[in-house]
This record gives C-alpha cells, structure tokens and sequence, in this order.
C-alpha cells in the first residue's frame, strides 16, 4: 500500500453516487490509509464515516450559489498539503472526471511537482438508471449515451448545442439540472424532440430519500418543482427512460432489436 499511496502524494477519488456500499474497494482503502480528506458537498455522510477519525477533514464543496471555496484555493490547498507530506485524498462526489473539474486539479499539482492519480467512481447517471431499472443504452432505443451539465452561471442562459442533444434515438442525461428544467425542456423541442420523450428526473441517488419522478419532455418544467433546490437533481431523456414503466414494451423492444441482428 505504501507504494500506491506515498507521502506528499493525492489521490482524486470518485466517491460515488452516496450509497457507501457503492464504493469501490480501492476507494476505501485509500481513504483508510489518507492522512487528509479534501471533501465535496456533494459527499455522503454515510461515506465520510468511513475516514479514521483521527484524520483530518476539510469541507471545499460547492453547492449552486453557495461556495466555500473558489477552485484555485482548492489547489493551493492541495498542494499545500502534499508538499507538507500528507496522504491527500480529494474526495469528490460521482466519478472525478465526469464534471468533477479534476483536469484543474491534476494541472495544479502536476506543476507543483506533486504525484497525482484519479480512483474512478460511479456516476449518477449509471446509479439512477440501476435504481430505476433501465438501460441507457438499451439495443433498439438508444444508440448512444451522451451527458450535460445544465448548470448556469446567474441568469445567463444555458450555451448548449441543442440540435446535437435533441437525438431521438439517444439517452441524454443532464447533470445539475434542476434549476434549468425550463431551459431544457424549450430547447429540446425547439430543436426537434418530441414533448412526448420520456423524462426520468431522479435526485439524493442511491439514498434513503431517493425520488424517481417520471414525466415527459413537455412537462418537465412542472414535474421538476417537486425538487427542492438542495436536492443533487439528474434529468435523464429518451425513449430508453420510458421502459421502466413499461415493461411489455421494454421485453418486445429487445425480442425486435435482437431479432434484427445479423
């Protein structure tokens, strides 16, 4: 283990969707072995438990409107800590590198010198689909998977390629997106998707108070007003969502797609 985790080295650490059960075995070791765990907002409290309660914890998350630190105090922190010869985890909620901003990170280090490498986790989107009991790339429905963070900076509005996300025949999912539900759901028909498509909006995956809320494309903006705004919110789209309540149509969309293979 000392040869995976040195002093004065940092990992980035994926700590899943919440559920610590849903951690990766080396993400738990390493944060057994960390002498500092940098933590995000984001991260359950279930899976800080896990950190030896003789180390050091040091909350740097940053929550739509409200942040404790700016990025690069985060890597002056960092790096401070490495340099000083700590086992640094940088403990992120999801997987680092899917909008985990990891890349600023492993910059920052890399030019102080600092070994760093990245523990994946699981993304929200695989969580959500695994607990609504969907595909997101279910063979006949979705061939392809594409994510997008709505997050919005103020009121500026969302600057997306709309024309490449309206894709019926592909599951896109829309990290942060609570707040831009309205914005998404114009935009997407706008562009050409049908105000039928089915919506998965699910927020607190993989926790006790998970919700799963089911809609369509035209009603998103309501249907999104059940969530509070301190609730981490995915909005997943495409006809691969809509299986999950209907589970005829999920087994003759397999017999059809499977029947037409080579």
């Amino acid at each position: 283990m000392a040869e995976e985790f040195p002093a004065g080295s940092v990992w980035l650490v994926g700590a899943g969707p919440g559920d610590p059960d849903l951690l990766t075995r080396k993400a738990e070791r390493l944060l057994r072995t960390s002498t500092i765990v940098f933590h995000d907002a984001l991260v359950g409290d279930d899976v800080l438990a896990l950190i030896p309660q003789a180390v050091p914890r040091v909350h740097v998350g940053k929550r739509s409107g409200r942040h404790s630190k700016d990025q690069g105090t985060i890597n002056d922190l960092l790096v401070a800590a490495a340099l000083a010869g700590e086992r640094v985890v940088r403990l992120k909620g999801g997987d680092p590198s899917i909008f985990g901003r990891s890349m600023e990170e492993c910059v920052a280090l890399a030019e102080a010198g600092v070994p760093v490498r990245i523990c994946p986790g699981i993304t929200a989107a695989s969580a959500a689909a695994a607990s609504a009991g969907i595909s997101l790339s279910m063979r006949g429905l979705a061939r392809r998977v594409q994510f997008a963070t709505a997050h919005k900076r103020g009121d500026a509005p969302l600057d997306l390629d709309w024309a490449a996300l309206a894709d019926p025949g592909c599951t896109t999912v829309f990290y942060m997106g609570r707040s831009a539900a309205q914005d998404i759901g114009r935009n997407l028909i706008a562009a050409g998707l049908s105000g039928a498509t089915p919506v998965l909006i699910a927020s607190n995956i993989s926790l006790a108070s998970e919700r799963l809320l089911h809609t369509r494309l035209d009603l998103l903006p309501l249907a999104a007003r059940a969530i509070t705004d301190d609730q981490p919110t995915l909005i997943l789209i495409g006809e691969s969502v809509g299986t999950a309540r209907a589970p005829k149509l999920n087994r003759a969309a397999i017999a059809e797609s499977t029947a037409s293979e080579p």
